[in-house]
């Protein structure tokens, strides 16, 4: 089959492979309807983190189950499907409480930019979609299998309520995605911060009441301006670094909560900070399984339209301008189609 492989930083190569086979009774083999390339995944393709040999790449994934492991029994060759990057039991104790990226038994789910995947566990980590989706639908359902539930986590960790003011910091995907779950969770004013004109546009179109360019002391003041010296309710973090960290925390109100949800690189919090702030802090690798059959009704329904982050669809085989584009912030986010 074929697949993508990241060679290097900046070297992603579309090459034949050998497909997967069934390795555990618990797995299952889907081929692959559509692929993403993740922001995450840029990390390694800009070199920030190693690359230390040619290793498959992407987690994002959706598609028509093809085979099933004897112990599988909740989907079925033929049913479309989706699954979380990390593959779960969802029985454990830890799934039960709703964190099922922290499974007791999690695997992470890899190599998913290609024409076939091996799913582990697929009984806890895939869903059904009740019939074979709409094209049109495509999109929005492969944005469940990560950045919609993971913006869905940021707004659920930050505490969004029914007429609060949430702040989201980053316009990436994950961060468009944050818009849309708190405005379905009721925010009453919703802050986007971004200084991209295309990616503010798609922002206010899901729900965002104000756009902030400013940036890190400067962003902070203009939030504090909006909120009459206050801060926020809820922040959602979408992005990882040492800045936007501190510009989450500095633009919530005294008692007020920050959902992390951005891969964090060399970010840290100085103890008395947080202390004196009175803000509460919850994040981490995003639960997206436990958020999945809500989204995906949501979706059916006409609810949320989460695909509009796809601004660039290109073939499987031309996985390595899909990165390109969106490493020269050409494009939020590539859909690939095997």
């Amino acid at each position: 089959m074929r697949a993508t492989i990241i060679h290097a930083p900046g070297d992603i190569r579309v090459e034949n492979v050998p497909a997967p086979k069934i390795t555990a009774s618990t797995d299952a083999i889907v081929r692959t309807v559509a692929a993403c390339v993740c922001g995450s995944d840029l990390w390694s393709y800009r070199g920030v983190l190693p690359v230390a040999e040619p290793q498959p790449i992407g987690h994002e994934y959706v598609g028509i189950v093809e085979e099933v492991g004897s112990d599988v029994s909740t989907v079925r060759p033929g049913q479309f499907v989706i699954g979380s990057f990390v593959a779960s039991d969802n029985t454990c104790p830890i799934c039960r409480t709703g964190y099922q990226t922290s499974c007791r038994h999690a695997q992470w789910v890899n190599g998913a930019q290609a024409e076939y995947v091996r799913v582990p566990l697929a009984d806890g980590t895939l869903v059904a979609v009740p019939e074979q989706p709409a094209e049109d639908l495509i999109p929005s359902l492969l944005a469940l299998s990560d950045v919609m539930g993971t913006g869905w986590y940021a707004a659920r960790a930050a505490e969004v309520k029914p007429g609060s003011t949430a702040v989201v910091v980053g316009d990436g995907a994950v961060g468009l995605c944050g818009v849309i779950a708190a405005r379905e969770l009721g925010a009453e004013r919703i802050i986007a911060m971004s200084r991209h004109a295309s990616r503010q546009k798609l922002a206010l179109e899901f729900g965002a009441t104000d756009i902030v360019t400013e940036r890190g002391e400067e962003g902070v003041a203009r939030v504090k301006e909006l909120t009459n010296g206050i801060g926020a309710d809820s922040v959602l973090e979408c992005v990882g670094t040492q800045e936007s960290l501190h510009q989450a925390l500095r633009s919530s109100r005294p008692g007020g909560n920050v959902g992390f949800v951005g891969f964090p690189h060399g970010s840290q919090i100085e103890g008395q900070e947080l202390f004196f702030s009175h803000v509460g802090l919850r994040g981490g690798p995003a639960p997206v399984r436990a958020y999945l059959p809500d989204l995906i009704g949501r979706v059916i329904g006409g609810r949320i339209n989460p695909g509009k982050v796809f601004d660039l669809t290109l073939p499987l085989d031309e996985a390595a301008e899909g990165y390109k584009a969106m490493a020269e912030r050409r494009a939020v986010k590539t859909l690939l189609r095997p």
